[in-house]
């Protein structure tokens, strides 16, 4: 099969994928359910790419990681947004809207529109699963990178979980850990785990497939990771100006106290 035609087929299964989930939020009045299917979103577009190449061995360079890291993600997205309700991201979209209108426009702009960015921001494993080989140092140096930042993620997700389990961390600001050498030690994870899979791409001769690995990480610095998430913070975080002067962003780095 083309590379095209690999890439509508994937398409058309995240788009089932995420139309079935939109149902799911409809009757649940909850849009982010779409969070936890993220992950799984990779997991099913790699795995169809995968199976209609004929299920090539090379490919488990890329399937093995993006099993682990989807996997990984979307059971913990579940876990911790458990018995929350509706994330506030949602709940803003939502207001003022009839329920009808809400469904309608949350398919469209959530859930379609995030079935769309996991295909083409998937465009690494497509180019690694069709590859005729890959250049070994570079394949095992996206590894590395892969490994790490999938360290770092979840080892960063665990501090917080425990943080906000504890009723005395109500309200304040989290400094421990990971966390006391970046703001953001999750997304770096994340960051890193893209670089990785870039890396894999480039690997397999896939160059043309890089600016979506890119696209991921733009969408983490500026759209749906560190720019949000620091503007709900500085707003609900009373400590949360002082913890910006003394800790980097992203990169972690000695505070500076």
């Amino acid at each position: 099969m083309a590379g095209g035609e690999l890439f509508l087929a994937g398409l058309g299964a995240v788009l089932v994928l995420m139309t079935g989930v939109w149902g799911g939020s409809v009757v649940r009045r909850d849009a982010s359910l779409v969070d936890r299917y993220w992950g799984l979103g990779f997991v099913l577009v790699t795995l169809v790419w995968w199976g209609l190449s004929g299920w090539p061995p090379q490919a488990l360079w890329i399937v093995i990681p993006v099993l682990l890291w989807g996997l990984r993600l979307s059971i913990f997205i579940t876990w911790r947004n458990w018995g929350h309700g509706e994330d506030g991201r949602y709940t803003d979209m939502r207001a003022g809207r009839s329920a009808g209108a809400f469904a309608a426009r949350s398919l469209v702009t959530v859930f379609w529109l995030q079935g769309v960015l996991v295909a083409v921001i998937g465009l690494p494993m497509l180019a690694v699963i069709q590859a005729k080989g890959l250049w070994w140092p570079l394949a095992a140096a996206g590894i590395v990178a892969w490994a790490a930042g999938l360290f770092l993620e979840a080892v960063a997700d665990a501090q917080m979980a425990r943080f906000r389990a504890d009723p005395a961390s109500h309200g304040q600001v989290m400094d421990c850990g990971l966390w006391r050498y970046s703001r953001h030690p999750n997304y770096f994870g994340e960051i890193v785990v893209w670089i990785g899979f870039a890396l894999l791409a480039l690997a397999a001769g896939g160059w043309w497939a890089v600016p979506s690995a890119v696209l991921m990480i733009l969408l983490i610095l500026r759209v749906s990771g560190v720019t949000l998430l620091e503007r709900r913070l500085q707003a609900s975080r009373p400590g949360y100006a002082d913890y910006v002067r003394r800790t980097n962003t992203l990169i972690p780095g000695p505070p500076r106290d």
